[in-house]
């Protein structure tokens, strides 16, 4: 009786980590494609302050807010748009690099460095 318990529960684990990797690799496909976006849309400037790879950039989806609303398209009319960082780009006076991409995981609505407060 014990062996079996161990035998489904051993089972249900590896379908657990089976489904969990599947899940893992979609979402970091889709954020891979939205970076991609983003870093298509830089000028060469742009590219030349990203040190290495784009690779260790971060991928978040935020609200729009006021801050957010003066870099990006007056035309824009979502509450939300995936932010992009690019890390390792800020200086002594202005954070990183930021693209928005539109939820439509396609469009660049807006790109510029926020100030230090």
């Amino acid at each position: 009786m014990r062996k079996i318990f161990v035998i489904s529960l051993f089972v249900f684990l590896l379908v657990s980590l089976a489904g969990w990797s599947v899940f893992e690799a979609k979402q970091d496909s889709s954020e891979k494609s939205i970076l991609m976006v983003a870093y298509n849309s830089l000028t060469k400037a742009e590219e030349s302050l990203i040190p290495v790879s784009p690779k260790d950039s971060r991928v978040e989806k935020v609200v729009v807010n006021d801050e957010i609303k003066s870099l990006i398209d007056k035309n824009y009319n979502k509450d939300k748009v995936y932010k992009i960082t690019f890390n390792q780009t800020a200086t002594e006076t202005q954070e990183n690099l930021i693209v928005f991409v539109g939820v439509d995981k396609k469009t660049v609505v807006g790109k510029g460095f926020m100030k230090i407060k």
